[in-house]
């Protein structure tokens, strides 16, 4: 982290004038620098998909000012901002830039600033991102649900406003990010196999990430995603098995699609380094196995209708994968009865009782926790006074 904040004159008024920042310190985790999203109102964690949760950039510098801790800026559906993050590419001696990022920094030509590490950097242009993955190697590029580090230290080489960059950038996700048959190059120029491609199963859905996750905590079992999302391992022996919960849950939700699970599962509370480390001979990382296994082992997945069907269960009594619509395969009556919709008014009334009686569960969970710690205080207080009382009788 940079050790001074960015004041708004050094910033894009097309940044600073949206209520879309927040702030972020540097926690510990696994033995290795992770940057959590700070709320600036509540100080809890923030969410880069609940807009309750940012402020202003006044407020957030303030409160960052006051904290000793960083401000962020969060890139939504509703602003025409695009994030380029180029990680490993600069030199924090001399400022100098790895010749693939100079050349994708040239191209946009826009608002150019150092990283808090010294040794990458972050373009902010406006435009929109085609369509598939968003990052590979050392090249992301968000446009929503993300936010950035910002730390005002520009390249003053280049702009220090935000300009439209569309062609470009479509450019630069084509040669930089976009997978072709043969795998896609990373910015270092090395070939490699795109295993989103390889682990992606499902049949996928087109639910945005910011849709996916209000429909995920609306749904019944919703208030545990929540937990698990936003950090919460409490009822897990291991953060490895809260991760592969949450992943089991987002596979469900995103239609097995690999590569947006991995982008919600690096926005959430659960994030940590070792989900880029590699664990296995065959070079995979333990976040790619997890979500490998994750989509293997679910059985049904979220249709953009909000129904979905199963094939019959076959001899190992582990349903099959989701049918398509129509399908020669889905052929009894109880698949035929499993496949019709439900009433979404009737689903959607017994969703929110659920949510009532698990709240309502939550709360009487904590009054009985707290009763009971209440009664460990007074057998304690009760022990101690007994104690005391025979030794006065001794004394005496």
């Amino acid at each position: 982290m940079t050790d001074e904040l960015p004041h708004a004159e050094a910033l894009p008024a097309a940044m600073v004038a949206r209520p879309q920042w927040l702030c972020w310190r540097t926690e510990d985790r696994d033995g290795k620098a992770t940057k959590v999203p700070v709320d600036p109102s509540t100080e809890s964690f923030a969410s880069t998909t609940d807009a309750e949760t940012w402020t202003d950039f006044a407020d957030a510098r303030e409160y960052a000012t006051r904290t000793e801790v960083g401000v962020g800026f969060v890139f939504t559906d509703d602003d025409p901002l695009v994030g380029v993050d180029l990680d490993d590419c600069r030199d924090p001696d001399d400022g100098t830039l790895t010749d693939w990022a100079r050349d994708i920094v040239e191209r946009l030509d826009s608002f150019t600033e150092v990283s808090p590490s010294g040794t990458g950097v972050h373009v902010i242009v406006e435009g929109e991102l085609p369509g598939g993955r968003n990052r590979h190697g050392d090249v992301e590029l968000y446009e929503t649900a993300r936010f950035f580090t910002v730390t005002g230290d520009v390249l003053s080489a280049y702009p220090q406003s935000v300009r439209e960059r569309p062609v470009p950038l479509e450019a630069i996700h084509t040669e930089y990010v976009a997978p072709d048959e043969e795998g896609a190059t990373t910015a270092s120029g090395d070939a490699t196999d795109d295993w989103t491609a390889a682990t992606g199963d499902g049949p996928g859905n087109d639910l945005g990430d910011e849709e996916l996750l209000r429909k995920a905590k609306d749904a019944s079992n919703g208030a545990k995603f929540a937990r698990l999302y936003r950090g919460n391992t409490a009822g897990y022996e291991s953060h490895s098995e809260a991760d592969m919960a949450l992943c089991s849950m987002l596979a469900f939700w995103t239609g097995g699609d690999a590569e947006q699970m991995d982008r919600l599962v690096r926005d959430s509370g659960l994030m940590r380094p070792k989900w880029d480390e590699v664990h296995f001979s065959d070079g995979a990382t333990y976040g790619e196995r997890t979500i490998e296994r994750a989509v293997a082992g679910t059985t049904e997945f979220y249709e953009d209708s909000g129904s979905w069907q199963l094939f019959p269960e076959d001899a190992t009594g582990n349903a099959g994968a989701v049918a398509a619509s129509g399908s020669d395969e889905s052929t009894s009556a109880s698949e035929d009865e499993s496949a019709s919709t439900a009433d979404p008014e009737v689903i959607e009334t017994l969703e929110r009782e659920i949510r009532r009686l698990e709240a309502a569960n939550e709360r009487l969970v904590a009054e009985l926790q707290a009763e009971c710690e209440r009664r460990e205080q007074l057998e304690e207080q009760l022990t101690e006074g007994n104690q005391s009382g025979i030794l006065s009788w001794f004394q005496s």
